[in-house]
């Protein structure tokens, strides 16, 4: 009985003291439930969930999987959280017009360049001193703003090139160990088109330009000739002019792909991402440029082998190019938003947490994912990756995203589009190489 009276007591102690001072409770350690044994009050170290954590996803491919983690997140603490997902091309807009919701904002959202750095500077939370920072393994995929805070963290790291069907190679007469350069996969690409009656299968999937398609090339391919301007100039911030040095090799590796596809080029305007996906999917073609993020579907909806598969770097005629690796950056970043209420961003950072260090998170990173710069990452079954991976263990340098500087992104990529397009169906390629060099200095103007 006494122990009952002095447990009812504290308790009645600790209302007291909360009733008195609601905007400053004390500290856990100064409470008089201390006095009693922690056995028997574990309540005190597990105070009731405030906050709530609201995700824009920015990639509709892992909705599905964010969704599942949120509701284990929420069952295990209590603290809710909602994943909206913006549809595929869309996210500038959605998240444009989620953050004009003041309090229903989105807590946690994608700002993943340059561009976005200026857009919502004044809605990124530093994450300096936090503990998802604390985990991180490197700042390689971080954004800073100039005055240093930690305004966005990269939560994975992507890589691209020429996703290669071995099987089909193979079957073709010729092997990974030939392609070495553009010129050795200018001459296997060349084979396989002239005689793809005879094989069944062409040499690359269709290069479309509808919108679903577009951005391997706008974005993914551009890459190319920026990135090998900016390493020769020593670029290390968005520049507002550039010089457009190797577009000649841009050229080289367009013409490689829409002249060995089964598809007229003509007829790009039209043809779509799932086109291309499924060309490579059902075995129609040897090569398709994409990225990491296509193993799922690769492998799952189109059930290929990944002993099948491999990826190989974008090869477009620079002296020293077989010495590069495939493409790796990343877009992919959380951004916390400085302007929700502090209940909600604590939250969020708890959340962001937990994902970084649970098995029930670093199981689903690496599945949608594949390597994630934390410390409790798990190893990826991804073979994009392992070839990314062995192509850095062996020397090789990596070709950076470059065009994470590209200056009001969408309109500039779009110019390029309909260049890309026009040149495809006849035109000249004077005009894709002012829609890129003239269009980077006027958009640059424009932002």
């Amino acid at each position: 009985m006494k122990k009952l009276f002095a447990l009812i007591l504290v308790a009645l102690m600790a209302f007291a003291c909360f009733a008195c001072k609601p905007a400053t409770p004390a500290p856990a350690a100064e409470e008089p439930a201390a006095e009693a044994p922690a056995a028997e009050a574990p309540a005190a170290e597990e105070p009731a969930a405030v906050g709530k954590v609201y995700y824009l996803n920015f990639k509709p491919e892992a909705d599905a999987a964010w969704q599942a983690l949120a509701a284990q997140y929420t069952e295990l603490t209590g603290v809710p959280v909602t994943i909206v997902t913006a549809a595929s091309g869309t996210y500038s807009e959605t998240l444009t017009a989620e953050m004009d919701k003041g309090a229903a904002a989105p807590t946690l959202f994608q700002c993943g360049n340059k561009a976005g750095l200026d857009t919502w500077s004044d809605f990124l939370y530093d994450f300096a001193g936090t503990k998802v920072y604390a985990e991180q393994t490197t700042n390689d995929f971080n954004l800073f703003k100039e005055t240093g805070e930690v305004a966005a963290i990269g939560y994975c790291y992507e890589c691209y090139g020429i996703i290669v069907n071995k099987t089909l190679l193979e079957q073709s007469g010729h092997s990974l160990s030939e392609i070495t350069d553009f010129a050795s996969l200018k001459a296997v690409a060349e084979d396989i088109h002239a005689r793809a009656a005879e094989l069944g299968f062409d040499a690359f999937t269709s290069s479309g330009m509808d919108g679903s398609s577009s951005w391997r090339f706008s974005g993914h391919l551009a890459n190319m000739p920026l990135f090998y301007e900016f390493r020769d100039d020593g670029v290390t911030a968005q520049p507002a002019t550039i010089t457009g040095k190797y577009m000649e090799n841009f050229k080289n590796i367009w013409d490689l792909y829409i002249n060995n596809s089964a598809t007229d080029p003509s007829q790009l305007a039209s043809a779509t991402g799932d086109q291309a996906e499924a060309e490579f999917g059902e075995g129609k073609a040897v090569f398709f440029q994409n990225g990491s993020w296509e193993y799922a579907n690769l492998t799952g909806k189109f059930a290929m082998s990944p002993e099948s598969l491999a990826m190989i770097p974008i090869y477009c005629g620079v002296p020293g190019e077989e010495n590069a690796a495939v493409c790796a950056g990343t877009e992919n970043m959380w951004a916390v938003n400085s302007q929700a209420a502090p209940e909600d961003i604590q939250a969020t950072l708890d959340f962001l947490y937990w994902v970084v260090t649970s098995d029930e998170g670093t199981t689903m990173m690496a599945e949608q994912f594949g390597p994630i710069p934390f410390k409790a990452a798990k190893a990826s079954t991804n073979v994009f990756f392992n070839d990314a991976n062995a192509q850095l263990a062996a020397g090789k340098y990596v070709v950076t995203w470059a065009f994470n500087y590209t200056p009001n992104v969408d309109t500039w990529r779009a110019g390029v589009v309909a260049a890309l397009t026009q040149y495809s169906a006849g035109g000249s390629w004077d005009d894709v190489v002012t829609a890129f060099v003239q269009g980077w200095a006027t958009q640059y103007a424009a932002q």
